[in-house]
């Protein structure tokens, strides 16, 4: 990261201090936070690194202030500019809130009020601090709105103003967020996930104007976050949680080079982005010709992909424009590119879920235009999905063994003792222990919930599954460990697999060939150490410089 205006002798922005934070349940308090103490000086970031469930989220919400409602700080000091605020009442916290201190959240499109413009949540801050604008006028609200979001990179502020949040993109949103964040200039922002829900380029860009506005307002950042790669990029400091612990704390250089905490150490070697040689996916001999066995599991000749415009209307939107590729059995073929670049939108033309308006889609041999009825139908066992939200795909009112065991009930007559030897086989396939079976959706971590998904999608014995942004929601320990299940699984069973997504440093880990798309055409192309080494665009080589870590591992 750039350097920041630091200096020893600076006193702290933020000192946190012995620091225990605990939740009341129905068994009385449980402490989640214990002893975290920490400083955060002007200009400086120091990035709070874990799991779900690490507690750096808790500790972020105990400074500014916004911890839930049985939440409570049991021990220790929060010393903003010297005061401690840690037992300070919503009233007093108001004082300093967006003034002193305030915060990004991780998502820009429920963290904006949809029946509002732009423009006027940008003002209320302005409007709620009337003091320190000099009781400005409305007019001059206006004009100071829209600096500040040319300030941060909004292009066209003026009109930006008068749209809705619907009316902008993700990394649109999260600027806008940035922009009431900064509005008063605060001496400290708690940046909580800022771009955990963005795509790699955006990111890129969004974590970039951070670090811009750090820099020429000497504004110290605490930044929340599971992912290593990015606080390797942007961190002076970096503290790692476990289980509401601090396992080690020190300058971010220390920790890469020495990480003293095996938990550091396994973090270190679960992020694909920082440990490149190890992640990389061994070679293939003889990939991609696509002629072993009888032939390629999927191919895609000049896909065209039209919507149209309005409901009824003649006008059509192309999606995707003339992509072409050939997958052989038994290997993994990645998409990828951002949102709106048309991988989702073949991924489900792949699965049969849409036709295709010029082009063709064989899958094992079949040309899917031309099924019908109980033959699309049957088509069904031999391709599957994996979504990218295992809990929004999961019917959370049923028991996991009936999620398991629906697919055998909709496409097979399988007498019911079958049926439940064959989810208890999947399940242990999976790596899954049989105590989940009479449990539901909620009661599981993010990682088992991915392995019940991958678990429904096998028991049909398919040849292909496409996974669609299948591990981008979990963190990155989690991660890891599904993708070596997918790679076991691959091995195991000849699987052949379509991955989606918008992350290089994993599709390099899993895939053994890979389309780059972007606005709907194929600009890059080939096996994945290929296009790596030798990217063949603009926007691969682009992919690929935002990929978090690669500054860090570029200074090492």
């Amino acid at each position: 990261m750039s350097e920041a205006p630091v200096s020893n002798g600076d006193l702290p922005v933020l000192a946190i201090d012995g620091l225990s934070v605990a939740y009341r349940g129905e068994g009385g308090l449980q402490r989640v936070v214990h002893d975290v103490s920490l400083r955060v000086r002007p200009g400086e970031v120091v990035a709070l690194v874990g799991e779900s469930g690490s507690g750096k989220t808790t500790t972020a919400q105990a400074v500014i202030g916004l911890l839930a409602q049985n939440g409570r700080v049991e021990t220790g000091a929060i010393r903003l500019n010297g005061a401690d605020i840690a037992h300070w009442s919503q009233k007093q916290l108001d004082t300093v809130r967006g003034r002193k201190i305030s915060l990004i959240p991780q998502d820009p499109g429920g963290s904006l009020n949809p029946v509002k413009t732009i423009g006027a949540q940008v003002a209320e801050v302005f409007r709620i601090h009337r003091e320190e604008t000099g009781r400005a006028t409305p007019k001059e609200i206006d004009a100071r709105v829209i600096d500040l979001l040319a300030r941060v990179g909004l292009s066209q502020p003026e009109l930006r103003a008068k749209q809705y949040p619907h009316e902008l993109s993700g990394g649109m949103r999260q600027r806008v967020l940035i922009a009431i964040a900064v509005a008063m200039r605060p001496a400290l922002i708690v940046a909580d996930e800022p771009t955990s829900a963005l795509d790699v380029t955006v990111q890129k860009r969004i974590l970039d104007l951070i670090d811009t506005l750090r820099r020429e307002d000497g504004t110290a950042v605490l930044l929340v976050t599971h992912d290593l790669g990015v606080a390797a990029d942007r961190a002076n400091h970096i503290v790692v949680l476990k289980d509401g612990r601090i396992q080690e704390q020190g300058p971010t250089t220390d920790i890469l080079a020495a990480p003293r905490s095996a938990y550091t150490r396994q973090l270190l070697a679960d992020a694909p982005s920082l440990n490149k040689v190890a992640h990389a996916r061994p070679a293939r001999p003889g990939l991609p010709s696509g002629t072993s066995g009888d032939g390629p599991a999927i191919v895609v000749e000049s896909y065209v992909q039209d919507f149209p415009v309005d409901h009824g209307s003649a006008r059509t939107f192309r999606a995707v424009d003339g992509v072409s590729f050939t997958v052989p059995r038994g290997t993994t073929h990645a998409l990828v590119g951002e949102s709106g670049s048309g991988k989702t939108t073949t991924a489900r033309a792949v699965v049969g879920f849409q036709k295709p308006t010029a082009g063709r889609i064989l899958i094992d041999g079949t040309d899917l235009a031309t099924l019908r009825g109980p033959a699309l139908r049957g088509f069904r066992r031999t391709i599957q999905l994996v979504y990218q939200n295992p809990f929004g795909s999961l019917d959370p009112l049923q028991t996991i063994f009936r999620i398991v065991e629906e697919p055998l009930l909709n496409f097979a007559s399988v007498p019911r003792e079958d049926r439940a030897r064959k989810v208890a086989s999947i399940l242990d396939r999976v790596g899954l222990p049989q105590t989940v079976l009479t449990r539901k959706a909620r009661a599981l971590s993010g990682g088992q919930r991915q392995r019940v998904a991958l678990a429904r999608a096998l028991i049909l014995d398919p040849k292909v599954l496409v996974l669609d942004e299948a591990v981008s929601a979990l963190d990155v320990t989690v991660q890891a460990r599904i993708l070596e299940l997918l790679d076991e699984l691959q091995r195991a069973l000849g699987l052949t697999y379509l991955f989606v997504s918008h992350d290089l440093a994993v599709v390099r880990q899993i895939a053994d060939t890979v389309s780059v798309l972007h606005d709907g055409r194929q600009v890059d192309g080939g096996r994945v150490e290929d296009v790596f080494e030798r990217p063949g665009s603009a926007y691969t080589r682009e992919l690929i410089g935002a990929i978090p870590g690669n500054r860090s591992l570029a200074h090492a």
